[in-house]
């Protein structure tokens, strides 16, 4: 085969680990939220949407994402500010 098909580079870079409770957890859905806005700063919203089980823009997360919009305002974090109202967007759209 070519190298110029060959991406030889193509493991160096590790998968994001998404760390879950178990999906009966009154923290579950907070996490998810989480995972969700850290697989799309990584580039990775669908691996983020396997590992949660929940679509970006889900309207039942919202409400987490907000809290997580605010906390962001507050401490100056404006990339996950703008993952999260990006999200919220979404959700308003899905109908949330």
């Amino acid at each position: 085969m070519s190298r110029a098909f060959v991406n030889e580079d193509a493991s160096s870079a590790p998968e994001p680990d998404y760390r879950l409770p178990p999906p009966d957890s009154d923290y579950y859905d907070e996490a998810a939220a989480w995972a969700l806005l850290q697989g799309a700063d990584a580039g990775d919203s669908r691996g983020a949407e396997l590992a949660t089980g929940y679509r970006w823009g889900e309207p039942l997360l919202a409400p987490h994402v907000e809290a997580i919009l605010a906390e962001a305002e507050v401490s100056e974090q404006e990339r996950v500010a703008q993952l999260a109202r990006r999200f919220l967007r979404a959700a308003r759209s899905a109908g949330g």
